[in-house]
């Protein structure tokens, strides 16, 4: 179904969505045109024959394309327009935290010294950059509350990989690795990956009716064969494990560590620490919460603090600030996991989250969470009487509302994403967390203004309404994109990945 009324016209006005003309770049090709010209040959022209056996020559190119510069400049624009950033609107994914990237971070990273030196240079050449490391290891200590820091883990999950290796190592070293990891319905879905790959089997454990941890649950679940609980804090419901000091006790009453994914941090950054909760181990997403390129599958990193207990466990090398104050890499660790990445990890992504922790400072770090806690709550607050809010607990970063309400009408999650991109808006995360039957997932980060949040808002409240009213008209969108509803299903079994005449 493909309308023109009022209704279906809400995008254009905020993304500025072009009107393409039909079909790809190839399809633009036009004999004769072209968008450069090779200068003469100044060797001598050889046949082909004596320079290329056969048999690593190809034919003529059949339906070359044949455009002008002109003709790609304006194809590329015109697709650059139909892109979706946080740099063109709010970006709502809730537990990803697609927040507003500084440009002074990316200047930072670009400087000659710091993009063009070279992983296997000798210290003494890179002094510089060791004491960026060894002062972004300073800072995220305070920011843990936790002695050390190793900062080669590469994403969230790989930083949860070498939190769970570091556990096992720690256990073997005392006899008994244990067999099992605790893991809460609401926690990350990377959690169980993490510690299958680190070798132990799981054991998931369900939310109470506030939607945290059930301490008596976990008090019975807990015993020698148990090496860790890895839990979310906020969790993926956006909120927070408020009885997580008892959580650690239970644990290390048993000899258990406790593992906090980290990847929230951005709630509760310069407010609490994770090593005054009694947590052992805990990653944080700094393409996350402290401000660098997300998306798309990287870059990213993912460091990880540990407790006093575990620092001999840490990766190699670490960096080391000696009596005269030059730095070093430190090898030489008898209990260390070993590498967990070739060189001292995504440096580059290093260099931007340090230069926005320096920016805001530790003021600025407690804004963080300050703003994302109030601007989730704005929307939650704005939103709660259209759309069903499952678990009435505080929320903290994000909000998770589910599609009950709608569901009276045949409306269902999928169906407000997609009209939501008729309003000039990315739908939040959609049907996760797992617990929460259609859930829509909305985070707004500390980066958006009230009048975005408004304006996101306002055209969520308009489609509760049209679902009520017109509910064939949210079922059949989006209307305004240049593609319409796909067969998901279909896409996802049967990937058409290259152009075809």
């Amino acid at each position: 179904m493909t309308t023109t009324t009022d209704e279906t016209q809400k995008s254009t006005h905020r993304v500025g969505a072009p009107e393409l003309r039909e079909g790809v770049i190839f399809e633009h090709s036009r004999t004769g045109r072209r968008g450069f010209r090779l200068p003469e040959l100044d060797v001598p022209e050889e046949p082909l024959e004596s320079l290329l056996p056969a048999n690593a020559r190809r034919d003529e190119i059949k339906d070359e394309v044949e455009v002008s510069e002109f003709d790609v400049i304006r194809h590329f624009t015109r697709l650059s327009k139909l892109n979706v950033s946080i740099d063109a609107g709010l970006y709502p994914l809730g537990s990803c935290t697609m927040k507003y990237n500084p440009r002074l971070n990316e200047e930072m990273a670009r400087i000659p010294g710091i993009a063009l030196s070279h992983p296997l240079q000798p210290d003494s050449q890179v002094q510089g950059n060791l004491e960026l490391l060894w002062y972004l290891e300073q800072t995220l200590k305070e920011i843990f509350g936790m002695p050390r820091v190793t900062l080669q883990p590469v994403a969230g999950a790989h930083g949860e990989l070498t939190g769970i290796l570091m556990v096992h190592k720690a256990l073997s070293k005392s006899g008994n690795a244990r067999k099992y990891i605790l893991i809460p319905d609401s926690a990350h879905g990377t959690n169980p990956a993490s510690a299958a790959f680190a070798g132990y089997e799981i054991k998931e454990l369900k939310s109470n009716s506030r939607g945290t941890l059930d301490l008596d649950l976990l008090e019975a679940n807990v015993n020698e064969d148990v090496a860790a609980l890895m839990i979310t804090v906020p969790n993926t419901l956006g909120v927070f494990e408020n009885q997580i000091t008892q959580i650690a006790e239970i644990l290390h009453r048993k000899g258990a560590y406790l593992y906090c994914d980290g990847a929230n941090l951005n709630s509760f950054v310069g407010m609490a620490r994770p090593g005054d909760m009694g947590i052992d181990v805990i990653h944080s997403n700094l393409h996350k919460t402290f401000s660098t390129p997300h998306g798309g599958g990287g870059p990213g990193a993912g460091p990880v603090g540990v407790s006093e207990r575990l620092v001999p466990f840490l990766p190699t090398p670490t960096v080391e600030r000696a009596e005269d104050g030059s730095f070093y890499r430190e090898f030489h660790h008898p209990d260390s996991i070993g590498r967990m990445r070739a060189f001292e990890g995504n440096f580059g992504v290093l260099v931007r989250a340090l230069t926005y922790m320096r920016t805001l400072g530790p003021t600025g770090l407690r804004r963080i969470a300050q703003i994302a806690v109030l601007n989730a709550n704005y929307i939650r607050a704005r939103l709660k009487g259209s759309f069903h809010l499952p678990y009435d607990a505080p929320s903290l970063h994000e909000v998770v509302f589910s599609d009950k309400k709608q569901n009276a009408t045949d409306v269902h999650t999928l169906d407000i994403a997609k009209r939501l991109m008729d309003y000039g808006f990315h739908p939040p995360t959609i049907y996760f967390p797992l617990i929460v039957a259609g859930a829509l997932m909305i985070e707004p980060t500390e980066s958006e203004p009230k009048e975005e949040l408004d304006a996101f808002c306002e055209a969520m409240l308009a489609i509760a309404k049209e679902a009520e009213e017109r509910p064939e008209l949210v079922k059949s969108a989006p209307h305004t994109t240049p593609v319409r509803r796909l067969d998901e299903a279909r896409a996802a079994r049967q990937p058409v990945l290259r152009w075809k005449k």
